[in-house]
């Protein structure tokens, strides 16, 4: 969640709206009445993003933070991924702005009273153009203030310098009319953008150096760089301040090295960390877990895009198989996903435009392994995020750069209660069913640690299996087995599984030819089939919709 969004209570939000307009979310909007309502969902960590102060049009200088030239600032509210200071949080979200760490250090406590853990953003990549830090401990130093800047790389430096290239005024033609912002030397941006920006580049960001010269390729790791020793000694902090994991911004643009050598410092001192990257580039996945220590991985290249597809018409169901073969040694490394901030909200017009339509992909990507998954805040009430909010448009995602109000946030709020009063009937059963799902993968045993078998090359296409829309595979331990199929056509479709022999030998299980009692989770239903390689299971699939169905072997 962005508690920017999750907490205001605002209704008619203005298009590129102020903080005093559109209002905005604080920690203290987190109520234990919130927490509670999330746990119950089957959550058991709350990712709370856009925590670190970051670039913002509102002024709060009366509070000794240094304002922002708005020509480094994405929106009204800004960029969550703009860090101005490691060690501070963002004064929008206090109510007492001098209060505003001790505020967040409730929120955390308050977290772990519910019987929740708390993960925040690491954002290792970049910084903000206008970086300062008001917090930092005694004897640490801002980035920056000991560089050489009139040299592109050294050693010791935290930026790049780009000699007398100026950054000039050529991101937002409304911010021209006010004094023209420039910096000398002009620093590289936080996406490699290695000359001036422009408005499709990070423009508001810095790029930071942990010893690699872009220009040469040349990689220097000794003596330790400066933003090594910078960056382990921010992730302490935090974790002495009682968080519980990091998601860690675009990992890819940072060396392996660096996390290798940082991870085990911090899981050293404190062991129940855990980290997680996001990331793009599948052929560094396993550096990144085995060499640099992540516990988990964005599956986005792989499942999500797949899933997406599939959804869509664009792949068929076969695909799953093949895109959960390329990490199949990694699965349990894996974070899945069908919504984040990054994309777009699959009720839109952009994506699927019925919630509905994800049934199937959620099943999937909760189930096929023993890795996590990831909702985003509204995503379990359908939220289409077709709002044209200011900066960020409307492209079929949720704003992190506007002060703005989701409207399924804000309805099942309902004053602070977390109910269901002010929800639609569509939006009360797909919340229940994201309930009964994420539920049951924490309380089945097969399906929080039991083994995986794909039945697709067991079931070709054909009139009684669409392996194009339907896709299938079972979990189970060695007293236990659950066959789960799930139906991609918005349609309901007639099917016929097969569970060849292979599939019984691999969880030990037995078939018999007489009719067993098979129990569907999702619905509680209990229903007599046959479950033997002899016959094949006959199902009835609604449309964008799956089954569950568990057999006991012992």
């Amino acid at each position: 969640m962005l508690p920017r969004l999750f907490g205001n209570t605002t209704a008619n939000c203005i298009e590129g709206g102020n903080i005093e307009q559109n209002g905005c979310g604080k920690f203290n909007d987190i109520t234990t009445k919130a927490l509670k309502a999330i746990k119950n969902l089957g959550i058991t960590h709350v990712w709370y993003t856009g925590v670190l102060e970051h670039t913002t049009r509102t002024d709060y200088t009366k509070y000794g933070i240094e304002s922002t030239h708005p020509a480094t600032v994405k929106g009204e509210a800004g960029s969550p991924y703009a860090i101005k200071d490691y060690y501070d949080v963002d004064p929008d979200l206090a109510v007492n702005v001098e209060k505003r760490r001790e505020e967040f250090k409730s929120l955390i406590d308050r977290t772990h009273k519910n019987g929740l853990k708390a993960i925040m953003d690491f954002i290792p990549n970049h910084v903000a153009r206008h970086y300062k830090s008001d917090n930092r401990p005694a004897g640490t130093y801002d980035f920056g203030q000991n560089d050489d800047n009139s040299v592109f790389f050294m050693g010791h430096n935290n930026f790049y310098y780009l000699g007398e290239q100026s950054f000039g005024c050529n991101i937002d033609a409304k911010d021209c009319a006010q004094e023209i912002y420039d910096e000398k030397p002009l620093r590289a941006t936080g996406n490699d953008c290695f000359g001036a920006p422009s408005r499709n580049d990070w423009y508001d960001t810095v790029k930071l150096n942990y010893g690699i010269d872009y220009r040469t390729g040349n990689r220097r790791f000794w003596p330790i760089p400066d933003t090594w020793v910078k960056m382990l000694k921010i992730l302490k902090y935090w974790a002495s301040q009682g968080v519980d994991g990091f998601r860690c911004d675009m990992v890819e643009m940072t060396p392996v090295e660096f996390w290798a050598w940082a991870v085990p410092k911090v899981k050293e001192e404190y062991p129940h960390i855990i980290f997680i990257g996001e990331i793009y580039q599948p052929h560094i996945y396993r550096s990144f877990i085995y060499d640099g220590h992540f516990d988990y991985l964005y599956d986005k290249v792989g499942l999500y895009d797949t899933l997406r597809a599939v959804m869509c018409g664009l792949t068929s169901a076969n695909s799953i198989t093949y895109a959960l073969q390329h990490t199949s040694d990694i699965r349990e490394h894996m974070l899945t996903f069908l919504e984040n901030h990054d994309e777009q909200r699959i009720a839109s017009d952009f994506f699927a435009t019925k919630a509905t339509r994800a049934l199937p992909a959620l099943i999937v990507s909760v189930a096929v392994g023993n890795q996590p998954f990831m909702l985003y805040a509204g995503e379990e009430f359908g939220e289409r995020g077709m709002d044209k909010e200011g900066y960020s448009g409307m492209d079929g995602r949720t704003t992190i750069f506007d002060y703005w109000s989701v409207d399924t946030l804000r309805r099942w709020n309902n004053n602070g209660e977390y109910n269901d009063e002010q929800l639609t009937e569509e939006e009360k059963a797909l919340q229940e069913y994201h309930r009964k799902l994420l539920t049951l993968c924490n309380s089945e045993e097969s399906l929080k640690s039991g083994r995986f078998y794909d039945l697709q090359y067991a079931n070709p296409c054909s009139e009684q299996y669409d392996s194009n829309r339907i896709y299938s595979f079972m979990r189970g331990t060695d007293d236990e087995v659950l066959l789960i199929v799930t139906n991609f056509d918005d349609s309901t479709r007639q099917c016929s599984v097969n569970i060849p022999t292979e599939a019984f030998a691999y969880f030990g299980a037995f078939g018999s030819s007489e009719k067993v009692i098979a129990t569907e989770l999702i619905s509680g239903e209990e229903f007599e089939t046959y479950f033997t390689p002899e016959k094949l299971i006959e199902l009835t699939l609604p449309g964008n919709n799956g089954v569950i169905l568990k057999f006991k072997t012992k």
